[in-house]
C-alpha cells in the first residue's frame, strides 16, 4: 500500500511487532477455516444451499468478499497516497491516517484470503488447496487471470510484512517495497475484470473504473504537487548571510574611563655658551 516525504518517514513505524503480525495472520487463517466449518451449523438455510449437488453459496461468498477486499484495499491505497501528499493532515491527521492505512491493509488481506479459501467448498470448480495458493495452477478456470490475482495477494503479503521490519530493512527499501502497492492493486483490478463472473456487468464496470480513476487522480495530484514544491524551492532567492557584528559590551555605571596618559619625550638640555677668556679681557679694557 503506496509509499512514501517527511510525513511518510515520520509515521512509518508500526505499533505492532513482527511477532504480533504473525499471530494476527495465523488468527485470521484459523478464523477463516473455522467460519467455513461453522457457517452451515449457524445458518440452517445456508447449510441447505451448501449441501446440494451444485451449491452456489461458496461462489456467492467468494464474489462478495472479492469486492469487499478490493474496496478495503482501495481505501488503504487512498490513505497511503493521502499521507505522502499531505492531504491526510487535514483529515483525519497524519498519525491516524497511517494507523488506519496499516490496519485496513491487514483487513483487506484477510478478506482476500477468505475470498480464495471459500472456493474449496465449491463443487463446480473443485479447486484444491494447492491450486488456491500456487499461481497459474487453476487449469480448469482462467489460469492466467486467476494467477495474476494470486501473485497480487503475495505482493500484498510482502507489503504488509514490511510494516513490521522497517527498522531492519531501512526506510529506502521500505519505501521501494511499498511502491509495489500500485502493482498489487492493478493486479487485483485485472483479476476482478477478467476472472470474475461480474466483470461484464454495468455496475461492476462502473465500480472498477471509478475506484481506479480516483486512485489515479490522487497519484497524479501527488506527482504534480511534488514537482511544484521542488520548482518553488529552486525559484526562491537564497537569503544573503551577513557576517555577525560585534556586540558592544555595556560599561559599568559610575566609572569613567581614565584619560590616556600622554608621554612627552624629554627635551634636550640647552648647551651653555662659554665665552672665551680673551674676549672677556678685551671687554674690560675697553
Amino acid at each position: 500500500m503506496p509509499p512514501s516525504p517527511p510525513v511518510e518517514n515520520e509515521f512509518s513505524e508500526s505499533s505492532l511487532t513482527l511477532d504480533s503480525f504473525l499471530l494476527i495472520f495465523i488468527a485470521i487463517l484459523m478464523g477463516v477455516l473455522i467460519a467455513i466449518l461453522l457457517l452451515p451449523i449457524w445458518l440452517p438455510n445456508m447449510a441447505t444451499s451448501m449441501m446440494g449437488e451444485n451449491p452456489k453459496v461458496y461462489w456467492y461468498l467468494s464474489r462478495a468478499t472479492a469486492f469487499a477486499s478490493l474496496t478495503i484495499l482501495w481505501l488503504s491505497m487512498a490513505l497511503g497516497i493521502g499521507i505522502t501528499n499531505k492531504m491526510a493532515r487535514l483529515w483525519p491527521g497524519a498519525p491516524a491516517a497511517f494507523a488506519i492505512h496499516e490496519y485496513v491493509s491487514l483487513l483487506g488481506m484477510a478478506f482476500a484470503l477468505f475470498h480464495a479459501l471459500i472456493l474449496l467448498g465449491d463443487h463446480y470448480m473443485k479447486f484444491t488447496l494447492a491450486q488456491i495458493f500456487v499461481p497459474f495452477a487453476t487449469a480448469s478456470y482462467r489460469p492466467t487471470w486467476v494467477g495474476i490475482g494470486q501473485i497480487g495477494f503475495y505482493v500484498l503479503l510482502i507489503v504488509n510484512v514490511t510494516f513490521y521490519v522497517r527498522s531492519s530493512i531501512g526506510p529506502k527499501t521500505w519505501r521501494a517495497i511499498h511502491y509495489l502497492s500500485f502493482l498489487m492493486y492493478a493486479m487485483g483490478l485485472v483479476h476482478g475484470l477478467f476472472s470474475g463472473t461480474d466483470g461484464t456487468t454495468n455496475w461492476a464496470q462502473w465500480y472498477y473504473w471509478i475506484s481506479a480513476g480516483s486512485l489515479l487522480f490522487l497519484l497524479v495530484y501527488r506527482i504534480l504537487n511534488t514537482i511544484t514544491e521542488k520548482s518553488t524551492r529552486r525559484s526562491r532567492p537564497k537569503p544573503v548571510v551577513q557576517p555577525p557584528r560585534a556586540i558592544p559590551q555595556p560599561r559599568p555605571m559610575g566609572l569613567q574611563p581614565a584619560a590616556p596618559v600622554q608621554h612627552t619625550p624629554p627635551q634636550p638640555v640647552a648647551q651653555l655658551q662659554r665665552t672665551p677668556p680673551h674676549s672677556v679681557q678685551q671687554s674690560q679694557e675697553q
